[in-house]
């Protein structure tokens, strides 16, 4: 059912408050078709998109646009709402979500628009079928959040989507990214050195930010957020100095160089709220592995307290043996801590019949625990958050916890990929038990970071 929109007025305003190099920006993006900032996490490079769309927004004779994040959940938040400041907020009182020929919309008419409708649809972009989502309609301006995040159809089919619109613009917003990323290679830098060379019609705005930029943000909590980060870390030098730099060397160097800060002999078994399982079935080369972890007092920490691989790769080990070695896995988390905490294991999920199985035995062995699908959050994600735990001080392993540490201390970028980040997995690091450790907690990504004051 479609929401209503409410009456037009506007008591309050929105506490819009820039700083000179974004004020210089949004004024640019009036007279520039292409506009692109990119920059430092909480640098307010989206509010400055947004105010500039929905201004123009106000006056433009097409009818339907776009809004893209990497899903369409993520492009009603970060757009949408933008904390307060988004799209709906702009034009509150004149608004409602609703559907538009299927698609999720924020449907637009009221005093700011001449009382014309004018529609906003919403769309995931970061899947290779994205594109089909867009496709048939004419879209006038564009909006878009992480534009490195969008599959490259997507980006195509947005731009061949509003060849015919009256007013053609464009707006991204991004963290810098690996310097040969295609983003930057046949957009972003390509389009500036075209309009340096005048080949460029309609006009090129890019501005780089950095959180330093937003004037809206205290020194104190912009500490808080830099604590956030390894500061030897990728993720440090992109969303906090805002530089692009190629992924490379060892992915948790601070791990690698200092382990004994992130060893521990106990801790207080008290503060555990629950304990979880991430399993990765052996591949051709790879090996069967389980990692349990225990989260603490809801998700302020995450402690791994065991962990165990099969010996043997694929075709060397039976679905048997597997099933015992889980459950012999299991019960001894059960004598050395609360079995009502081990919740569930999550397993493998391009692995169902061994799922099956494992499920099986487990009934059969009267064990407690839920077997259930991973949820793989892209690889990427999951590294940046253990990163982010780490650096917050909420990671920890026990001692006797060896293939988990040894995994760590060992994980590197894959140099031969030059243009993306990508983990080395060619079997000289033990990527089945940083897998099994991730799965154990990607589920809860968000809730984790949110228990550290870092956002997903």
């Amino acid at each position: 059912m479609e929401q209503t929109a409410k009456p037009d007025k506007r008591r309050k305003t929105i506490p819009y408050n820039f700083g000179g190099k974004h004020k210089e920006y949004i004024r640019r993006s009036r007279d520039c078709m292409i506009n692109v900032a990119e920059g430092a996490v909480r640098a307010g490079k989206t509010v400055d998109n947004v105010l500039a769309f929905c201004h123009e927004l106000k006056n433009t004779k097409d009818k339907i646009h776009l809004a893209s994040a990497s899903t369409v959940g993520n492009a009603k938040l970060i757009l949408g709402d933008c904390n307060g400041f988004g799209i709906e907020h702009f034009f509150r009182g004149q608004c409602r979500w609703g559907k538009y020929k299927g698609n999720e919309a924020l449907i637009i008419q009221g005093r700011d628009t001449g009382f014309k409708t004018r529609i906003v649809i919403f769309s995931g972009a970061m899947l290779a079928n994205s594109y089909k989502s867009i496709r048939g309609n004419s879209y006038g301006m564009w909006i878009a959040t992480e534009i490195n995040l969008h599959h490259k159809s997507f980006v195509q089919e947005a731009f061949n989507r509003s060849i015919a619109a009256l007013k053609r613009k464009v707006w991204w917003d991004l963290n810098p990214d690996n310097p040969k990323s295609w983003i930057y290679v046949e957009y972003i830098d390509k389009y500036k050195q075209d309009e340096a060379d005048g080949k460029l019609l309609g006009g090129y705005n890019y501005q780089h930010f950095t959180i330093d930029d937003n004037i809206n943000i205290s020194e104190q909590r912009k500490q808080e957020v830099k604590s956030q980060y390894d500061p030897g870390s990728i993720w440090y030098k992109r969303d906090i100095l805002g530089l692009r730099m190629v992924a490379e060397g060892l992915i948790f160097q601070n791990f690698a160089n200092d382990p004994d800060k992130y060893i521990i002999d106990s801790f207080d078994e008290h503060k555990i709220t629950s304990i979880h399982i991430g399993i990765d079935f052996g591949g051709n080369k790879s090996k069967t592995t389980f990692v349990a972890t225990a989260y603490l007092e809801g998700f302020k920490k995450l402690v791994v307290i065991d962990d165990y691989k099969v010996d043997g790769g694929k075709g060397e080990v039976s679905p048997d043996t597997i099933n015992k070695c889980f459950i012999q896995f299991v019960r001894r988390l059960y004598s050395n801590f609360n079995p009502i905490l081990i919740k569930i294991a999550w397993a493998d999920n391009e692995a169902q019949t061994l799922i099956n199985g494992l499920r099986y035995a487990c009934a059969q062995a009267r064990l407690l625990i839920k077997i259930a699908d991973c949820y793989k959050a892209p690889v990427n994600d999951r590294i940046a958050a253990l990163a982010t735990l780490m650096a917050q001080g909420r990671f920890l392993v026990l001692k006797q916890c060896k293939n988990v540490i040894a995994s760590l201390s060992e994980q590197i970028w894959d140099a031969k990929q030059d243009t993306k980040d990508v983990r080395l997995d060619d079997g000289t690091c033990d990527i089945d038990t940083a897998d099994a450790l991730e799965y154990s907690f990607s589920k809860f990504i968000k809730p984790l970071l949110a228990a550290g004051g870092g956002q997903y």
